[in-house]
């Protein structure tokens, strides 16, 4: 379901800002105003450091203490 919202007596400043929003992102100004609403009320928790290092671990990617000892085990294996 959805609702509709109005919004009265925007002051003209307000309203010059957000027509240069949404023209530069190339939306409507009720466009730019859902995309302001979305950006705003995003109900996803933020992210933690550990779910961040976790995801690049799945990732393969290495850190440099990992590189480093690779270049080592490579050089010392001549």
């Amino acid at each position: 379901m959805s609702v509709n919202l109005s919004i009265k007596n925007v002051p003209d400043h307000l309203a010059d800002r957000l027509r240069q929003r949404a023209d530069a992102a190339h939306r409507s100004m009720q466009g730019e105003l859902m995309a302001i609403l979305e950006a705003a009320l995003d109900l996803r928790p933020p992210l933690q450091p550990q779910d961040i290092l976790d995801r690049l671990k799945t990732l393969g990617l290495r850190t440099q203490r990992e590189a480093e000892d690779d270049i080592r085990r490579d050089r010392d294996g001549r």
